[in-house]
């Protein structure tokens, strides 16, 4: 009598505490005024959309102008679209160095950010070596056919992959240079040798003029570790030179400009390169391709849009541009059409 009357006093016991347990945990969500249920940064205020906060991982393979531009833009879309507290992201710069950006892009897999925002070529690729799942936008890369070895590219990468071009018509960048030196007959093209990109677009606008009948001669390097001595090389063996739309160049614009300045002309496949040491280009908006990638992202994320099915988009517009100081440090005046660079 006494074990039954010690077994009934147990399971009384228990029932209670289940009683209470009930009370206390009808809803697994935390308090909200506990800290496990504060905004990480400290924020109190409530995000955007769908009451998600979304994380994205931003991933910029060099600083310069133009890259530095489509990060802004970027950010500027997503405030605009999602709300300042309505995501939050983790910006890393890889220095013009590769493997760095396959370090970021790992990082970010291993974060579980929502969204990779990855800025040029290098960083687009490490991106997408590193994950197959998490959306993937590039920007400020120049034909993503080239970056993904996509034969006969339509203009959809698939997957988990899409973004923004900054291709200038290339056959038009040939004809930049003719407008200026109809009657030059050596063209040399510098690029980098790193860069997937930038031998795409070489090829393409070497295929153009030679076809104007400019005999053409490439001259890569491979960092900024010998972009001096084959500059001069290119320099002291072409009558006009070409630099592509090349992230390598662009971080060492100072170096071309100090070997061509007043010497031989420089035509340029984006404005920040010939702002730097170039004579005339045929300009995109950085800020703006990156705007429309941050205008893509807020659908992406919002499940507005697919990104297996989303076309890569490109610059709206293209302007002729040249660069006063360099014309005028070569006695040149611009053809009609063009439009000055601010200084």
């Amino acid at each position: 009598m006494k074990m039954k009357k010690k077994l009934l006093a147990l399971l009384m016991a228990c029932a209670m505490v289940l009683a209470l347990a009930a009370c206390g945990g009808g809803n697994d969500a935390p308090d909200a005024n506990t800290p496990a249920a504060a905004d990480p940064s400290g924020s109190t205020a409530q995000p955007a959309g769908d009451g998600k906060k979304y994380k994205v991982g931003i991933s910029q393979y060099v600083t310069h102008p133009a890259l530095d531009a489509a990060t802004e833009g970027f950010i500027a879309a997503m405030n605009d679209k999602l709300g300042e507290d309505g995501w939050e992201y983790d910006f890393q710069n890889a220095a013009e160095d590769i493997p760095t950006c396959a370090t970021i892009a790992t990082s970010f897999v291993s974060q579980g950010v929502d969204l990779i925002m990855a800025n040029a070529t290098p960083a687009l690729q490490a991106a997408a070596a590193a994950t197959g799942d998490i959306p993937i936008l590039g920007t400020s890369v120049t034909e993503y056919g080239v970056a993904f070895g996509i034969k006969d590219f339509s203009g959809t990468v698939g997957g988990n992959v899409s973004g923004t071009s900054d291709l200038a018509p290339l056959d038009q960048q040939a004809e930049m240079i003719k407008a200026w030196y109809p009657d030059a007959k050596t063209v040399g093209l510098l690029y980098c040798s790193k860069e997937d990109n930038s031998q795409y677009q070489v090829d393409t606008v070497q295929s153009y003029l030679e076809g104007m009948g400019y005999t053409c001669t490439q001259y890569s390097f491979s960092d900024s570790n010998d972009i001096a001595a084959v500059c001069q090389t290119a320099a002291d063996n072409s009558d006009v030179l070409y630099v592509p739309t090349d992230n390598s160049a662009a971080s060492n614009t100072p170096v071309i400009d100090n070997i061509c300045r007043g010497n031989i002309p420089v035509f340029c496949g984006e404005e920040g390169i010939c702002k730097g040491c170039g004579v005339a280009t045929l300009s995109i908006s950085y800020y703006d391709i990156g705007y429309k990638t941050g205008e893509m992202a807020a659908q992406v994320l919002t499940g507005q849009a697919d990104i297996s099915t989303m076309p890569i988009e490109y610059a709206p517009e293209f302007v002729q541009k040249y660069n006063p100081s360099m014309c005028e440090a070569l006695g040149l005046t611009a053809p009609d059409g063009y439009v000055a660079i601010e200084e």
